[in-house]
């Protein structure tokens, strides 16, 4: 069922409660895996979903990935603190560029260390990379115990693509989540993720994918 491949998402800077408020009740009514918000709207996210199977998911460090980690991480913490079950956060991509990739995962290990029972999805905005980046960065998020590795903020030049998606679980192996986000907009696209090897997908457009013949 690809509902439950689905991350219900809204990430806009003026989303309102209303909006959080409805968010979750679509994501209870196609049980959906989880609603994405911002860290502002954990606690909300989490009371309106509190007894069902819907997880709350945040990001971190989002969308630039250019924070401190000591910040990214106390974010991390405190949204888990507030019940998110999933941290998506944004790798230090300038670091990446430089190829300090010893900064690169020890930021995505320090943010990793806050998330306690949460899930931590690192997002590593692939098109910003070259294909030796892409490869590099999911290294890093693997060696530092990421749970999923994620393609895209959605706020950057472009999202995922089923090539992007295939390098990715290339690299990471069978046991490591790959999340594909930003321009999944219909059953076709959503279906070729998961096909290239997604196991998750991050769209505002949930309920016109799933509801296509």
């Amino acid at each position: 069922m690809l509902n439950s491949y689905i991350d219900h998402t809204l990430l806009k800077s003026d989303a309102t409660t209303e909006q959080i408020i409805q968010l979750c009740q679509e994501a209870r009514d196609y049980s959906f895996a989880s609603v994405c918000v911002n860290s502002c709207h954990v606690e909300l996210a989490a009371k309106e979903l509190a007894g069902s199977s819907v997880k709350i998911c945040t990001v971190v460090g989002f969308p630039l990935g250019a924070s401190l980690s000591s910040v990214k991480a106390f974010e991390a913490a405190q949204s888990a603190a507030l019940g998110a079950d999933e941290i998506d956060m944004v790798i230090n991509i300038g670091a990446l560029k430089d190829g300090n990739l010893i900064a690169v995962e020890e930021d995505i290990r320090t943010v990793k260390s806050a998330c306690g029972n949460a899930h931590l999805k690192v997002i590593i905005e692939t098109c910003l990379l070259t294909y030796e980046e892409k490869k590099a960065a999911c290294i890093c998020a693997k060696n530092a115990g990421a749970d999923f590795v994620k393609t895209s903020t959605g706020f950057s030049k472009s999202g995922a693509t089923v090539e992007d998606v295939a390098l990715m679980r290339q690299t990471v192996g069978a046991d490591m989540g790959v999340k594909a986000a930003g321009g999944i907009r219909t059953k076709a696209d959503a279906l070729a993720m998961i096909n290239a090897g997604a196991t998750r997908l991050g769209a505002s457009a949930g309920i016109k994918i799933v509801s296509e013949d």
